[in-house]
């Protein structure tokens, strides 16, 4: 650096210690320099606001994959309780108190962050039923269900897992004290010869990674909810979130991911977003059972139910800006 200096300050005061040659070698040197950097300035910022938005956009949906993490290290050491350890069965009522605090943990993230509300509880029923529900890019909205409805009724509703969910290192026993299962016909119904609530979203991974803003129902030819549902006889409640896919989104550019998919069945698609938009779970009203209707005649009442819950309460397209706004204004639609 001092060298630098010295032969700046002889090129400029006319000494010649430094040969003619030499100085403008330097002065052609450091011309260069200014106008690299002139030339390339509006490129490095452009990168650098570019890596800066990536980040924000993935930071929020791998900070909840730390909190859920989190969540299982918490009830480990809850484990380690000698009352607990007796219990063989995870979904046993000694297991509540940390529910709680692990639902008390959520629902503030919620109501934080998305400005969390959830409406129709009273819809529900008191006995066992089967919650059907539109599937967003990122779950969440449901684990704020979930945490919520514990905290209020202090009941569980089991809920209905794609198989991936299960190879996920580390979860076994959150898994397992919320009461997530794989979903068989003779788990659920069993679940429901219980008193259980469970819920289950038809359209599944698939739905998760390829619906988008205009909220399409993608289920497939998806019917064993419905054929539950009639040999257990219990009713089917839809439900859904408002603003889900304003929260969290895919890629546009889906035809290799659809491909890997359809070849896998992992969800390599990865989601971003995380934006502070404002949720409300909206719970409808109850499809009874009906003796006299067909198992695919309820999976098509069943997908109305949902698609008028969709229709009554979200913009359609989504809106981003719309659903930030939302966090804001204090007559929302009625139920």
């Amino acid at each position: 650096m001092q060298e630098m200096i010295g032969r700046k300050e002889s090129c400029a005061s006319g000494q010649l210690p430094m040969t003619y040659l030499s100085c403008l070698a330097y002065i052609l040197e450091e011309w260069i320099a200014v106008e690299y950097l002139k030339k390339y300035f509006f490129h490095m910022v452009i990168i650098s606001l570019t890596i800066s938005a990536m980040l924000i956009f993935f930071i929020v949906p791998l900070t909840i994959l730390f909190f859920i993490y989190l969540t299982n290290v918490l009830l480990l050491i809850y484990q380690r309780n000698d009352e607990v350890k007796a219990a063989k069965d995870p979904l046993s009522n000694v297991w509540d108190s940390a529910r709680k605090t692990v639902a008390s943990f959520w629902d503030i993230y919620a109501r934080i962050w998305h400005g969390y509300e959830l409406h129709g509880v009273e819809n529900l029923p008191e006995g066992p039923g089967i919650l059907v529900y539109y599937h967003g890019a990122i779950p969440i909205d449901y684990l704020y269900f979930l945490s919520r409805l514990f905290l209020w009724k202090k009941r569980l509703c089991l809920s209905v897992a794609d198989h991936f969910v299960f190879r996920l290192p580390g979860l076994k026993l959150l898994l397992e004290v919320t009461g997530v299962m794989p979903g068989t016909r003779e788990e659920c119904l069993s679940a429901l010869k219980n008193g259980h609530l469970v819920s289950i979203s038809p359209g599944g991974v698939r739905e998760a990674l390829f619906s988008d803003e205009s909220y399409q129902l993608m289920w497939g030819n998806r019917k064993g909810f419905a054929q539950v549902a009639l040999d257990a006889k219990v009713p089917i409640i839809p439900m859904y979130t408002q603003n889900v896919r304003e929260g969290y989104r895919m890629f546009k550019e889906r035809r290799f991911f659809r491909k890997l998919y359809e070849s896998t069945r992992l969800p390599f698609t990865p989601p971003y977003g995380g934006l502070p938009v404002k949720f409300r779970t909206y719970i409808g009203e109850p499809i009874p059972y009906d003796p006299n209707i067909t198992t695919d005649e309820l999976v098509e009442k069943t997908k109305t139910a949902v698609q008028a819950l969709i229709k009554k309460h979200q913009t359609i397209p989504g809106s981003i800006w719309k659903a930030l706004m939302d966090r804001f204004d204090r007559h929302r639609k009625s139920d």
